[in-house]
């Protein structure tokens, strides 16, 4: 499948109308997935307007809200975040007084999670926003085909788990 798109303008004195062969690429999963992330990211940011949210953290203030007193540990391992880089996530959500680290009451060595009430607060705008953000990518689907979408995305990672 060699099929040719036009080539992104970067809008200096370089940029080209010229053709670009993506070879390939056009025909690959991976590829329109992880072009497809990058426009519904882009879109989040957008519906959010909150530049210092990401997809990831609203992830984490979500499951933290649904999940009073997690640990950093158990979150690391439901985000898919090694733990290193969870930290520093909380340490930004704290400094924004979104979160607050408590010791755990069952291992004084491990950090449990809440939210403050201004990340409940913001939590509770942001579902709103997040939601309707949902909505208008459906649009382009319909019900019935975004949840095909959905239900095949999980198939495809239950086969990667289980290759």
């Amino acid at each position: 499948m060699n099929q040719k798109q036009a080539a992104p303008k970067s809008g200096g004195k370089n940029s080209s109308a010229a053709e670009l062969d993506f070879d390939l690429l056009p025909g690959l999963i991976g590829y329109q997935l992880r072009l497809t992330q990058l426009a519904i990211f882009n879109d989040f940011g957008k519906s959010l307007s909150d530049p210092a949210i990401s997809p990831g953290r609203f992830g984490v203030l979500a499951l933290i809200g649904a999940n009073p007193g997690l640990t950093q540990s158990r979150l690391a391992l439901a985000t898919k975040l090694d733990r290193s880089t969870m930290v520093a996530v909380i340490d930004q959500l704290e400094a924004r007084n979104l979160v607050e680290r408590r010791a755990a009451p069952n291992d004084r060595r491990s950090n449990a999670l809440w939210l403050t009430d201004a990340g409940k607060k913001l939590l509770r705008a942001m579902k709103q926003r997040v939601r309707a953000h949902e909505t208008h990518i459906a649009a382009a689907l319909g019900e019935e085909d975004a949840a095909r979408l959905i239900s095949m995305l999980a198939r495809i990672r239950a086969h990667l788990r289980t290759s």
